[in-house]
């Protein structure tokens, strides 16, 4: 079994409340599960106005597979966050 993993940290540079920040957060985090099945939620900056960071998870048997959707959800996360992304980062780990 291989578990990919990803983390996003982002920049919402236009945010006014942490209420409109934890909308379009939440809105993305849906989407992810919706188009890539991956398990994904915010796991940090909880309390930052103008920061987020949301990781996620595939469960998969291939390495390459795993990443291959990681990229993707990348793609998806340029399009869709209203910000910038500072950092994303893919690891996988295999486990028997």
């Amino acid at each position: 079994m291989i578990v990919t993993m990803m983390q996003c940290l982002f920049e919402l540079p236009e945010t006014t409340s942490l209420k409109e920040k934890r909308r379009v957060i939440k809105s993305v985090v849906a989407r992810l599960g919706n188009k890539f099945r991956i398990s994904a939620a915010e796991v940090d900056l909880h309390d930052s106005l103008r920061f987020g960071q949301i990781g996620g998870a595939f469960v998969t048997n291939s390495r390459e597979h795993g990443e291959r959707v990681m990229n993707k959800v990348m793609l998806f996360l340029e399009g869709e966050i209203p910000g910038r992304i500072q950092h994303y980062g893919v690891h996988s780990e295999h486990f028997d």
